[in-house]
């Protein structure tokens, strides 16, 4: 069962983001938010798995009640808003969102993008997704929540730290499978879709990306699809 948490200042557009939900027989609404604050004090209180957070509202914004949710690792945040600007976008992001969908999505795209966070994917509307990775690749604007720039680790116990390299000579810390992982994640594919592709196993697939996010310090797959075009992968 996946908990969700509603943040919106609208009631009717909760109500409706509810019923859609709630006719799911893996979804349960936990809670309901009108402002950012109330959603991060319900957000401790009732543990949700993911939490759709509109971008505008009184009291604090959905940014900044984003930003503090994942702060303190309290739960998912898929952003939604009716507002398809960049800075939304990667304010979003930066803040360490794990999706944003536009709010005149239909119901089945609500419903797969829960589902998408949910299983630990990180999730952009298609209509922003050409427009977010572009800007990005072009260096106009950083990699969310990290730079861009990945550290090599210690040689060993107490050792002083290598200084930071760009990201295309990081990828001298993965093996080739975890490179070749990174280049199919670079394309959009799924986990399943990369373990079809080289004939593996679902599982072993996500422990290759794992190990490509934790050896480049990345948050997650978008940044790793980021780093994959700025380094000539794809």
């Amino acid at each position: 069962m996946i908990r969700v948490l509603l943040a919106d200042d609208q009631a009717l557009v909760r109500s409706g983001f509810s019923l859609i939900l709630s006719v799911e027989d893996d979804f349960k609404v936990v809670g309901e938010a009108s402002d950012g604050a109330a959603a991060i004090e319900l957000t401790r209180e009732l543990r949700p798995d993911i939490v759709l957070m509109d971008v505008q509202m009184p009291v604090m914004d959905g940014i900044e009640a984003t930003r503090r949710i994942v702060a303190e690792d309290l739960a998912k945040v898929l952003v939604l808003t009716t507002f398809d600007h960049d800075e939304y976008v990667f304010d979003g992001l930066a803040a360490g969102a794990s999706g944003f969908l536009l709010k005149n999505s239909d119901a089945e795209h609500l419903v797969e993008a829960v589902r998408t966070v949910a299983a630990g994917h990180a999730l952009l509307a298609p209509q922003i997704t050409r427009r977010v990775i572009e800007q990005m690749v072009a260096g106009e604007r950083p990699l969310p929540g990290e730079l861009g720039v990945l550290r090599q680790p210690e040689e060993a116990a107490g050792a002083r730290s290598r200084p930071a390299v760009e990201a295309p000579d990081g990828l001298v810390l993965l093996t080739p499978r975890e490179r070749e992982v990174l280049e199919l994640v670079g394309t959009g594919l799924s986990n399943a879709e990369i373990a079809a592709s080289l004939y593996l196993g679902e599982a072993t697939v996500k422990t290759h990306v794992s190990n490509v996010l934790s050896k480049l310090h990345l948050r997650d797959r978008v940044q790793a699809v980021v780093l994959a075009h700025r380094a000539g992968l794809v």
